[in-house]
């Protein structure tokens, strides 16, 4: 069975996107293929995993790295035995770089009948390919100037038929033309496709953007893309993880 360096468990409220709100499971896997100056996340690998104690406890025990699937899924299974949940977010970092371990500890937890949710950077199509039957929900970012939007593009359509959503991050240094290429990347592979706009959460030199920009670009994206809506992170707004 697989194993991979992950950095926390824990159950808490999803507060980004489509199921923001939903009580979830949170398995982040450290490692990522990427950079982008507003990430508040610390992905590097730790030698000991942080398992919450009970589900919601917001107290942990250190488990040590690396941890195999079935160790994982035993956590999770008791998460859901404690407190009703919509899904297991696997996240990161990239869990696409642990394809193995994501698509091991979905089909564990599978009997437990809740939906097993994927968020992503939206640059690993072929590793995507592989664990795609393993997965309910796919949240897809699109990282914003960084060239990447021929392979979002490409992870669009291996993701398209799932539960699937798009989030863009905008800063207050974000441009109408980068935002607009993106918008019409993603109506190029279905104009159905719901698009998140997130304002930024302020972090190191990222700063939020205007409410003038916000509603000016989600007027933008409404023009070509069939539900566009705008959702900022909730979940720091009530200080849980």
């Amino acid at each position: 069975m697989s194993s991979a360096n992950v950095i926390e468990i824990f159950s808490s409220v999803q507060g980004e996107g489509k199921y923001i709100g939903c009580r979830q499971v949170f398995v982040r896997l450290a490692d990522c293929n990427l950079r982008c100056d507003y990430c508040d996340t610390d992905f590097r690998r730790a030698d000991f995993c942080k398992v919450e104690t009970a589900a919601g406890a917001m107290t942990f025990h250190d488990v040590k790295n690396p941890l195999d699937a079935a160790q994982v899924s035993e956590v999770i299974k008791k998460f859901c035995g404690e407190v009703p949940t919509q899904a297991i977010s696997f996240t990161g970092g990239e869990p696409l770089l642990h394809w193995q371990f994501v698509r091991d500890v979905a089909d564990a937890v599978k009997s437990l009948g809740v939906k097993n949710f994927l968020e992503t950077n939206g640059t690993l199509p072929d590793e995507l390919a592989k664990a795609l039957d393993a997965v309910d929900v796919i949240s897809m970012d699109i990282k914003l100037g960084q060239n990447l939007l021929r392979l979002h593009e490409k992870f669009l359509r291996v993701a398209h038929g799932k539960d699937l959503y798009v989030k863009v991050v905008v800063t207050g240094d974000t441009t109408f033309e980068e935002f607009l290429s993106a918008v019409e990347m993603v109506a190029g592979v279905d104009e159905n496709i719901l698009l998140i706009v997130q304002p930024v959460t302020p972090v190191a030199e990222a700063k939020a953007p205007s409410a003038e920009k916000i509603l000016s670009f989600q007027a933008a994206a409404l023009r070509r893309l069939k539900n566009v809506r705008v959702i900022p992170q909730t979940h720091k707004l009530i200080s849980v993880l």
